[in-house]
């Protein structure tokens, strides 16, 4: 009988891994010759926010000293260095290259990332030219999510109560399902909040800043060959008081996006494709104050501001590992920008009382487009770095549409003529190993913002103030350079920074005139008003010094310490003439921080952080002073096990009064006071 042969044996072919991790391309070698500070999960997991997070770096400037646990959505913008906060911000935001920034307003809602979600995040500061772009205009903010590890459920969870009924619940977790790697991440926030105007002061139109706030966001990774896709989907909202009673802020939206991604190999090609796209949308009512204030008058309801921000870009990346004895990388790459949004308001409520006469619409579009070129060349103890970017930007289909709410007749009817240009921005740095632990390096660089739809078109109130829009405003610009000496060896590490910046063409809120008064566009502005305009007002000149140092004192013991000076000056020339010789609002001249982490015993850790603000202003003349400030934050951590760690947390330890605000009849406003707080966090 003949029998089938047997098969044959063959031995197993071992097969390349695929790693599915976020579809991003890895930090270029070019940033190591610019100001980069690096947040690392130490201080992401002390932080319910990713704005106090930032705090941490003394050139991160926070519009009007509020973090966004009690900020309006309006003034949650950032703005590295202290040359001229704004509530729009100038500083780019970007989490795995989509920008944060809000379509309409440039601002950014905080809560559509929490710390829990993120592995790192790096401050650049700088104008950025390169791969960054428009609004990098005193630098970037670069925030990577957390993605799966090679196997299992891999996650953290925060939960924690606090006084004034705060309750917080955040966390992210990830996991691999066979080809794919899901991530999901959340947030849930309530407090009562405080009232910011205190003591005698006060009267009964004061009321708290109360929060509810609530986001979620889900990212699916999966492998391309040797390239990675993730598609990501986020929503937040918040709710919250704006201080005094009858007033109110919503800010919610939701965003999607998808890149794809291949990292360069040691002596080859990567590239990334990304699109994504932004609908948020911002309520936001504002009342004027009696002289006592005892009561206000609903002054404007701007009850739906619509906006919707969509974008691509796409970058190719070559790493050649033999260039001339040493090493190149370039890239080259494209990014455009599409924003498109309104305002819709209710106002005009004069005396006798009886409600709303008029309504408003405003809005329009803007665009920027562009193209760059970055490299580096890197060998033995030199980095040299280089980019340049050309853009054209555009403002279009601009409008404003005024009428009587019990007619319908119109009383303003303009539409804007379209304005566009093209910008040219490059840096370029070189940095040197010394030896010995340090490092040296220089740059220089250019960079430019446009106005964002809501300087040009929205008007808005605080109070008894009016700001007016300005559809005329053309992108501000900036220009610099700097140099540095860092040290790091044996446990310390050190770093200093000389810089100059100027910014041409600076938005600017312009005081125009006092109430009590009736203005053309803008009405009547009542007694302790002020009338102002956002305004292309001049240049804005500064110079500053940023030190920082950490030392391990042993394997139990650490401090840290950071300090900056500003020294920035308006040059308001025609435009502004009388802002001559002034220092931009909001803009102290020195900041500092410092930190000492204590590991007590292997269970038990303490930290102590300190923070030191010199006085700032709270408007363009200078007329309104935000008094020096020193504040305390205490927190001690026991770990039970390996996974869980209990938490105390004492912010404002010593009870601080943090004047924030101040209006034209001298009342301030002021931050939160002692706040304690306790919970867990479970890693897994």
């Amino acid at each position: 009988m003949i029998q089938d042969a047997p098969p044959p044996v063959v031995a197993p072919v071992a097969l390349p891994e695929i790693v599915v991790t976020a579809a991003r391309l890895p930090p270029a070698a070019a940033d190591a010759a610019f100001s980069v500070v690096r947040i690392d999960q130490t201080v992401l997991s002390r932080s319910s926010r990713l704005d106090e997070a930032l705090r941490s770096v003394p050139a991160v400037s926070l519009f009007r000293r509020t973090t966004s646990a009690a900020a309006n959505p309006t003034t949650q913008g950032i703005s590295l260095r202290a040359i001229a906060p704004s509530g729009a911000g100038r500083t780019l935001v970007l989490l795995d290259g989509v920008p944060l920034n809000d379509p309409f307003g440039g601002w950014v809602i905080w809560s559509q990332a929490t710390p829990e979600s993120l592995e790192s995040l790096d401050v650049i500061r700088g104008a950025g030219s390169g791969p960054y772009g428009a609004g990098a205009l005193t630098g970037t903010i670069t925030l990577r999510e957390r993605g799966p590890n090679n196997e299992g459920l891999d996650g953290v969870l925060d939960v924690s109560a606090a006084e004034r009924g705060g309750v917080r619940a955040a966390g992210s977790a990830s996991t691999r399902l066979g080809p794919v790697a899901v991530t999901l991440s959340g947030l849930r926030e309530i407090s009562d909040g405080y009232v910011p105007v205190r003591g005698p002061a006060a009267g009964a139109a004061d009321t708290p800043l109360d929060l509810d706030s609530r986001s979620a966001a889900l990212r699916v990774d999966t492998a391309l060959g040797q390239a990675n896709l993730s598609v990501r989907a986020a929503t937040w909202e918040e709710d919250r008081g704006s201080g005094l009673a009858g007033t109110r802020a919503n800010a919610s939206g939701h965003s999607l996006s998808a890149t794809a991604a291949q990292a360069p190999t040691a002596d080859g090609y990567g590239w990334r494709l990304q699109a994504w796209r932004i609908d948020s949308n911002l309520a936001n009512s504002s009342a004027s104050v009696s002289d006592n204030r005892a009561t206000t008058t609903p002054a404007n309801d701007q009850f739906k501001t619509p906006a919707t921000g969509w974008g691509l870009n796409a970058a190719l990346r070559r790493r050649m590992a033999d260039f001339f004895g040493g090493r190149l990388e370039w890239e080259v790459g494209a990014d455009a920008r599409f924003n498109d949004g309104e305002t819709n308001e209710l106002f005009s409520n004069p005396p006798p009382v009886t409600g709303f006469k008029k309504g408003r619409r405003a809005g329009g579009e803007t665009k920027v487009a562009g193209v760059y070129v970055d490299a580096s060349w890197t060998a033995d103890d030199w980095l040299v770095a280089g980019g340049l970017r050309v853009d054209r930007w555009e403002n279009k289909n601009g409008f404003r549409n005024e009428f009587d709410l019990a007619t319908g007749a119109v009383l303003l009817n303009e539409n804007d003529p379209d304005r566009s240009g093209e910008v040219v921005s490059a840096r370029l740095a070189v940095r040197r190993d010394l030896g010995g632990g340090y490092a040296a390096r220089a740059a220089a660089y250019s960079g430019f913002r446009p106005a964002t739809l809501n300087e040009l078109h929205r008007p808005f109130r605080v109070g008894n103030d009016i700001t007016e829009a300005n559809a005329a405003l053309t992108p501000e610009t900036l220009k610099g350079i700097e140099t540095g000496l860092a040290f790091d060896r044996d446990g310390v590490r050190w770093g200093a920074t000389v810089f100059w910046n100027q910014i041409e063409d600076a938005i600017v809120n312009v005081t125009i005139g006092t109430g009590p008064a009736t203005f053309p566009r803008a009405g009547f502005v009542p007694a302790g008003g002020v009338l102002r305009q956002r305004q292309n007002a001049g240049t804005i000149d500064a110079w500053g010094v940023e030190l920082n140092g950490s030392v391990d004192l042993s394997s139990a013991v650490s401090l840290n310490a950071a300090v900056s000076w500003t020294d920035a000056e308006i040059d308001g020339r025609s435009a502004a003439a009388q802002l001559t010789g002034l220092r931009p609002a909001q803009a102290p001249e020195w900041s500092a921080t410092a930190g000492l982490d204590w590991r007590a015993t292997d269970r038990l850790t303490l930290a102590l952080a300190a923070r030191y603000e010199s006085s700032r202003f709270d408007d363009d003349l200078n007329s309104r002073v935000l008094d020096a400030t020193v504040t305390l934050d205490a927190r001690g951590e026991w770990a039970l096990n390996p996974r869980t760690t209990l938490w105390l947390a004492a912010d404002n330890l010593l009870d601080t009064d943090v004047e924030v605000s101040e209006t034209g009849t001298g009342v301030a406003g002021y931050g939160p006071p002692r706040t304690v707080s306790a919970g867990f966090r479970l890693s897994y």
